[in-house]
């Protein structure tokens, strides 16, 4: 069973994850695009919310540190 926690990180993450998805898709940048998927789906198979926060925070990052 899924902690409330864990509901709204994933939430979090999620809304973050479409904010890059549309950015990357618009702007035609691949770095914002595959972090946005990333960002969305993976709160589905990470039930932990300390794993949650430390994958999300890192994905969030990847686009301004990783240039494709």
């Amino acid at each position: 069973m899924e902690s409330s926690a864990t509901l709204l990180w994933g939430l979090f993450f999620g809304s973050f994850g479409l904010g890059y998805f549309m950015y990357g898709k618009k702007q035609k940048k691949l770095m914002p695009f595959i972090s946005g998927i990333l960002l969305m789906v993976f709160p589905y198979f990470i039930s932990n919310p300390i794993m949650l926060v430390i994958l999300g925070t890192t994905l969030m990052a990847m686009p301004y540190f990783v240039r494709l």
